[in-house]
């Protein structure tokens, strides 16, 4: 359990700044191609770890296992996180962060349906708190930038999809939660690179420009990578990408989905404030008051975390032998 505890503490904060550290770039590189270049730099960045403790465990990638990290891949790094870049460009970096926070809930719903793990009521009750808080956060009566709040919550929605996937690799083939991070982001940011070639075909870039798509046609691949933008990129590819994801998937295989759902919990809370710091922008009323909402149902996740156990325990005695 302290493992786990460290793992979220360091996802939490390195997540916490995914968003600052996107707008630090300055628009320098276009959005699909940081997508490339950071999960790009985060797989390459834990591939050396991932082979070690395959030579160790002699374990070797199957067809099956190719088609399941193309798989999570796709879900992360093509569909997800570029909605995510995308939201960031039409709307404020903290209101992303908070609204990309929403995943949880779909990652804790879709966890009990589809891989049966056990939800206390406590869990539900903080699932509503927390969503309570981004609400009043958000303020969707004085809605400013509908498109980048819709981009961030596809983003947030097809994030738990990927959640739940490696979720289920890790319970199915059992893959521990580097080698899933690792394989994923390099699959998926091969499946983007194929993408960005393509781009660059008159026929699809002519295509994406008249339809007022720039962003999507001839994406570069490594122009605008300079001696100034080069640590922005590593923090996001090494530190945010590499480390952040695979600690938090880490935090799932020790402590579960639920309480490895703190990272997103807490980080509503936290993004604003560092976003204020860094960023200057400001923090309202309706931010304070939703980041203290937030916190509450934080705590209440943790306790109910506690409680799971217990409950699975109980259980286990009152069972009937057969």
């Amino acid at each position: 359990m302290k493992k786990g505890y460290l793992y979220i503490a360091v996802a939490t904060v390195l997540f916490s700044t995914m968003e600052i550290a996107i707008k630090l770039t300055g628009g320098i590189f276009n959005p699909i191609q940081i997508t490339f270049l950071r999960f790009a730099l985060g797989g390459l960045c834990l591939l050396p770890l991932v082979i070690k403790k395959m030579q160790k465990t002699t374990q070797k990638l199957t067809a099956k296992d190719i088609r399941f990290f193309c798989l999570t891949g796709f879900f992360c790094v093509v569909i997800s996180m570029i909605l995510f870049q995308l939201a960031i460009g039409y709307t404020k970096a903290s209101t992303v962060a908070i609204i990309f926070s929403c995943n949880p809930v779909f990652v804790i719903t879709f966890a009990a349906l589809f891989l049966k793990e056990k939800l206390a009521g406590l869990t539900i009750v903080s699932i509503i708190v927390s969503m309570l808080g981004i609400i009043v956060i958000i303020n969707p009566l004085k809605l400013s930038d509908p498109l980048g709040i819709l981009l961030a919550i596809l983003a947030a929605i097809t994030f738990a999809i990927y959640s739940v996937i490696s979720r289920y690799g890790t319970k199915e083939y059992h893959y521990d939660g580097i080698l899933i991070t690792c394989f994923s982001f390099i699959f998926g940011s091969l499946e983007l690179l194929v993408l960005i070639c393509l781009t660059h075909l008159p026929l699809i870039a002519t295509k994406f420009i008249a339809m007022d798509l720039p962003a999507f046609a001839n994406v570069p691949i490594f122009s605008g990578i300079t001696i100034s933008a080069l640590p922005i990129l590593l923090y996001l590819g090494i530190g945010v990408t590499g480390i952040g994801f695979s600690s938090y998937f880490l935090a799932m295989d020790n402590v579960g989905v639920s309480l490895a759902s703190l990272v997103f919990f807490i980080k509503p809370a936290l993004a604003p404030i560092l976003a204020w710091i860094i960023l200057g922008e400001s923090i309202n009323l309706y931010t304070a008051i939703g980041i203290i909402i937030i916190l509450i149902g934080s705590l209440l996740t943790f306790i109910a975390s506690r409680e799971i156990p217990k409950i699975t325990l109980l259980n286990e005695k009152t069972a009937k032998p057969r």
